[in-house]
């Protein structure tokens, strides 16, 4: 099993497309500490259609509770970073942490995992960063197509 984290997601929709992937998937998703929505929020609920019940949920009220997994395999998806998502050899039961949209992960989680920390490469200087799901998507199935070998 692939795990999705999102450490305060800010964005009803996002957060819903990729509850949607993770259904679609068998992926687990985290939503970790102060969320920019209510769970039960229209947008939310939209954006993952009727597949909520398929989503394998865990909230984590802060990092330090999600932390107390023990995660053997935690990638960090954040930029910058100093090697690509494809340079990863992932394995069943890796979790992918992804931060919220408006800043990203805090300093202080990606210097903790400064060895797990990989980017999503992006091919021009004009745009700041990918969306959250489209993100998720990306290194999500980069992820699944290793650990199945497809």
């Amino acid at each position: 099993m692939l795990h999705i984290a999102l450490f305060e997601p800010e964005i009803p929709p996002n957060t819903g497309n990729v509850a949607r992937l993770c259904a679609a998937t068998g992926s687990r998703l985290h939503l970790i500490g102060k969320l920019g929505f209510r769970i039960d929020d229209k947008q939310l609920k939209r954006a993952g259609l009727d597949y909520w019940p398929y989503v394998d949920l865990v909230r984590h009220e802060s990092f330090e509770a999600f932390e107390t997994i023990g995660w053997e395999r935690l990638w960090v998806i954040d930029n910058p970073a100093p090697r690509q998502h494809t340079d990863v050899r992932y394995r069943d039961g890796d979790c992918l942490l992804f931060g919220k949209e408006s800043t990203g992960l805090p300093e202080r989680i990606r210097a903790k995992y400064a060895e797990r920390l990989v980017s999503i490469p992006m091919f021009t200087e004009h745009v700041r960063s990918l969306n959250l799901s489209t993100s998720v998507g990306i290194a999500a199935y980069e992820a699944l197509r290793q650990v199945h070998g497809w």
